[in-house]
Parts: structure tokens; C-alpha cells; sequence
């Protein structure tokens, strides 16, 4: 267990099992790009650890760029999205991966990958460490989706609770069930 401001969060997905399904993941991909050199484009600030872990273990060439985008409050989806932090490179004709931490309302995925299209990248995939698949209000495409899991608040792993807790090696999961999202 473990306490993040006034949350007791207990043990979800351990680092061994993450790691596993990461390279997993990345035998995946580096069997759909052989060949290729893909941009991924990682979603800051939470898709950080997943995106170190796998592309460590992507055996391809590769570029590497950043987006952020904000749309939690405490542990609710505001519903609102904002982009912080845009993207500067040419993406015309070339093989783009977005890298996020978590898809749960599909609402900040679905912005991003609508202000990607317009650059006519030659394709354009999904890799995500958690899927909420309850949670979706806008359908999404995943390509690479690591886990599915319950419509509940998790931190850990890049994922956090007011900026807290994405320093941690595994997922928990919100232990106060009169506060989860």
C-alpha cells in the first residue's frame, strides 16, 4: 500500500509484469517496422517510464519528439482537453507512433491524433501501457495497447495523482472506494 496525499493506493500491476508486456510490446513493433525509421511521439507527462522502457527495447531507427497535453483534475477526466506543449516536426510521409501512458475517455487521444492527420503522415498507430475501455466517450484506434484494465484511478508508472507518484516501479490502484473516478 501506499499514501499519496489523502489516498491510499494498493498493489495493481507489479514492474515485472509491466516489463514483460513492454517487451512484448516492443517485439511487436520492431517486427511491424523492420525496415522503417517511425517518429514516436511520446505524451508527456505520464507516458515518460512507458516510453523509456520500450524504445530501450526497439531494435529499429528511430525519432523521438514530445507532446503535452493536460485534461485530469485530482482523479476525474476534466472532460476538457488543452495542449500544452506542440510538436515541431515535419511528419509528412512518415510512419508516426503516439506512445501514451493510459486511454481511458479517448478525448485527449482522439484531439491529438486529429491535429496529427492533417500532416499526412504515411501512418499513424497507437502504443498505450493501460486501456480503460469503459471509460471511452470517443472511439480510438489502438494498435499496441499493453493492458486492460477496470474503469478505476491508478497511479504509478509516469501515471500520478496531483503530480505525485509517477516516480513509482509498479501501478497501483485507489484503495477508497467513496473517491474513485
Amino acid at each position: 500500500m501506499v499514501t499519496i496525499l489523502d489516498k491510499t493506493f494498493g498493489p495493481f500491476l507489479s514492474q515485472a509484469i509491466i516489463e514483460e508486456r513492454i517487451g512484448e510490446m516492443a517485439a511487436q513493433i520492431n517486427e511491424d517496422y523492420h525496415g522503417k525509421t517511425p517518429i514516436f511521439i511520446v505524451v508527456l507527462n505520464g507516458a515518460f517510464l512507458f516510453a523509456s522502457e520500450l524504445l530501450k527495447r526497439l531494435d529499429l531507427s528511430c525519432e523521438v519528439s514530445f507532446v503535452r497535453f493536460a485534461s485530469y483534475e485530482n482523479t476525474q477526466s476534466s472532460g476538457n482537453v488543452r495542449e500544452i506543449l506542440g510538436l515541431q516536426e515535419n511528419l509528412s510521409g512518415r510512419d508516426v507512433v503516439v506512445i501514451e501512458d493510459i486511454v481511458d475517455t479517448g478525448l485527449t487521444m482522439n484531439q491529438l491524433l486529429n491535429q496529427l492527420r492533417p500532416s499526412n503522415p504515411k501512418s499513424l498507430a497507437v502504443a498505450t501501457l493501460l486501456h480503460k475501455p469503459e471509460a471511452l466517450k470517443a472511439p480510438v484506434s489502438l494498435e499496441y495497447a499493453g493492458f486492460e484494465i477496470e474503469n478505476r484511478f491508478v497511479v504509478g508508472y509516469g501515471l500520478d495523482y496531483d503530480g505525485l507518484g509517477r516516480n513509482l516501479n509498479a501501478i497501483y490502484v485507489l484503495q477508497d472506494i467513496s473517491s474513485q473516478a
